[in-house]
Formats: structure tokens, C-alpha cells, sequence
């Protein structure tokens, strides 16, 4: 299993865009990836979950990645996040 800890500094944080290019980036892999804030957890590959959270400006969310291809799901959902930030 894989956590990744990660504090939104950018003003679109997760919303409609980026929430979709981490669903797609989510999707391409096998491992299970939960999203976690304030202690509620939703699919990582689900639109509407991930919307659901609200995630915005300043946010600290936990990313658990758990399965067969959790090192290359974790190390692209790392990658992706600090594009989102630029």
C-alpha cells in the first residue's frame, strides 16, 4: 500500500479539469486508489465521488494506492499533481 499526503496550493486545487485528468490518469491503472478528506473516502476513478469532496485551495487530501501496479499508479498520480500546481 502506497499514501501520498498532498496540500492543494493552486486556486483550481480539484475541481471539473483537474479532477478529470486525475480520474483518467486514476483509471489507467489496475490498483485500487481512494482519495481521502476530512475522513471520507471515495474511488479515485469516480467523477462524482471525487467532486463530492469539495477539494479546494489549501485542501490536504491522502491519495492510498493498493495493489499489483501501486508504485507506478503512485509515482504517476505524484507526477500529474505537480503539473496541476505549475
Amino acid at each position: 500500500m502506497k499514501i501520498l499526503e498532498y496540500t492543494f496550493s493552486s486556486e483550481m486545487a480539484l475541481h471539473a479539469r483537474p479532477t478529470t485528468m486525475l480520474i483518467s490518469e486514476a483509471s489507467k491503472f489496475k490498483s485500487e486508489i481512494i482519495i481521502i478528506k476530512d475522513n471520507i473516502e471515495v474511488n479515485a476513478k469516480s467523477l462524482i465521488s471525487v467532486l463530492s469532496l469539495v477539494v479546494d485551495q489549501g485542501d490536504k487530501i491522502k491519495i492510498k494506492i493498493t495493489g499489483e501496479d501501486e508504485d507506478k499508479a503512485a509515482k504517476a498520480i505524484e507526477e500529474l499533481l505537480s503539473i496541476l500546481e505549475e
